[in-house]
């Protein structure tokens, strides 16, 4: 069902394109029937680019793929939000081009002179000039070239700067969280936290280098990595994690999963394994103790709601259930979503990933129908969420609105 309703989306924002870049252009010919199969030929790209990826072949599909899927994106905002200035512009053309119709004088005729039939039935001659285009047309092209030109402008000075956004250095945030029951021997323990890095078919190694060479500057005492971290398999991706080995930290690097890994052709257990061992714990509705200046944190995490279909869903209650009474709990989980039952678990912060801020405007507005928090700091039942951006991407390498992130957070009593 899923799948249907994507392919009949994408069917019907091409169609929409179609009507308004090569219908409301061109005349009919050649020209429109070759710009018509240039947008089938865009729309089954989309189409071979999310099932190639997600089957782990055809990545070289992936480029010219999400890179259309960006632009047809912003070219249907910039369409849609067009439509209304385009028919007053419609309205008004029409208004000026009746005003400037010529008005037709009384033409006195003689009795008995023979006359042309409209003359002699007091008509104009309105007959058009064959070398100009009717003006029902010259209007429609017109108007259809000029809104195409500036949705193409607009939708294409969006997609450069995402990517570059996108492709660029992750912002560092520096966030300090008070918890009113933390230990004050706790007050100062940093924890770089990081979400989404989506390793997959238009990231390299580097992505991963520059990644781990901004967090080890950071001088963390804890490393979160908060979920999606891969879009593949082991085999085709394990070259890509490798960097993570180099990871530093006082306390060691921590990882739950994420949607995404469940979604891998090799399953999410080859990945578990693969962090495990690059020096990266993954927390599988556990906890550890953080022992700090004498102090101790509960740092617990919990598995992505997505393993539920394949039996590794969430349990808060083995992961939470026994703690020290008295003790501060950060809980790792993916959704900002699952803070609802982690609040019945009485913890005092969440750190959350999996929304990206929304990734692209206007989708920020979207996943805030889904999620109680798009990003940054939030209390939601009680409990204090902290939602980074994530650090890469997913499908189109475009960020707009939302700057990949790489979180600095400070605990303060």
């Amino acid at each position: 069902m899923i799948v249907l309703i994507f392919v009949g989306l994408i069917l019907l924002a091409h169609y929409y394109l179609w009507h308004r870049l090569v219908r409301s252009t061109t005349a009919p010919g050649r020209l429109r029937k070759a710009l018509t199969w240039g947008v089938v030929a865009l729309m089954l790209l989309v189409v071979a680019t999310f099932a190639g990826t997600r089957a782990d072949f055809g990545t070289w599909l992936a480029w010219p793929g999400y890179l259309w899927l960006a632009l047809l994106f912003y070219l249907f905002v910039f369409l849609a939000v067009l439509e209304i200035p385009r028919a007053v512009a419609a309205v008004l053309l029409r208004r000026a081009e009746r005003r400037r119709a010529p008005v037709p004088e009384p033409v006195a005729v003689l009795a008995g002179t023979p006359a042309p039939d409209d003359v002699a039935a007091g008509l104009p001659d309105v007959t058009p000039d064959p070398v100009e285009p009717p003006a029902g047309l010259s209007r429609r092209l017109f108007l259809g070239r000029a809104t195409a030109a500036v949705a193409g402008v607009g939708a294409a000075a969006t997609v450069g700067y995402g990517v570059s956004s996108a492709l660029g250095d992750p912002v560092i945030e520096p966030v300090r969280v008070t918890l009113p029951k933390l230990d004050p021997r706790l007050s100062g323990l940093r924890f770089a936290v990081v979400s989404d890095i989506h390793l997959g078919p238009l990231t390299g190694r580097s992505h991963t280098e520059r990644i781990v060479r901004m967090i080890n500057g950071l001088e963390a005492d804890v490393v979160a990595i908060v979920g999606d971290l891969v879009d593949g398999s082991v085999a085709r991706l394990g070259p890509l994690a490798r960097p993570l080995k180099d990871l530093e930290s006082r306390y060691g690097a921590y990882f739950v999963t994420g949607n995404h890994e469940y979604f891998s052709p090799g399953g999410y257990i080859e990945w578990l394994d693969e962090l495990g061992e690059l020096g990266v714990r993954p927390l599988r509705n556990e906890r550890v103790e953080i022992a700090h200046q004498g102090a101790v944190l509960d740092l617990a995490g919990v598995n992505d709601l997505g393993g539920a279909s394949q039996g590794d869903g969430p349990d808060f209650a083995k992961a939470l259930g026994g703690r020290t009474s008295g003790r501060s709990t950060v809980l790792l989980a993916h959704q900002p979503v699952q803070v609802t039952e982690a609040a019945r678990h009485g913890v005092d912060l969440q750190l959350s990933g999996h929304t990206h801020g929304g990734q692209i405007v206007p989708f920020n507005l979207v996943v805030g129908l889904q999620q109680p928090v798009v990003s940054g700091l939030a209390t939601v039942d009680g409990v204090q969420v902290y939602t980074t951006r994530g650090a890469g991407f997913w499908g189109p390498p475009v960020r707009v609105g939302a700057p990949p992130e790489i979180t600095i957070l400070e605990l303060r009593s």
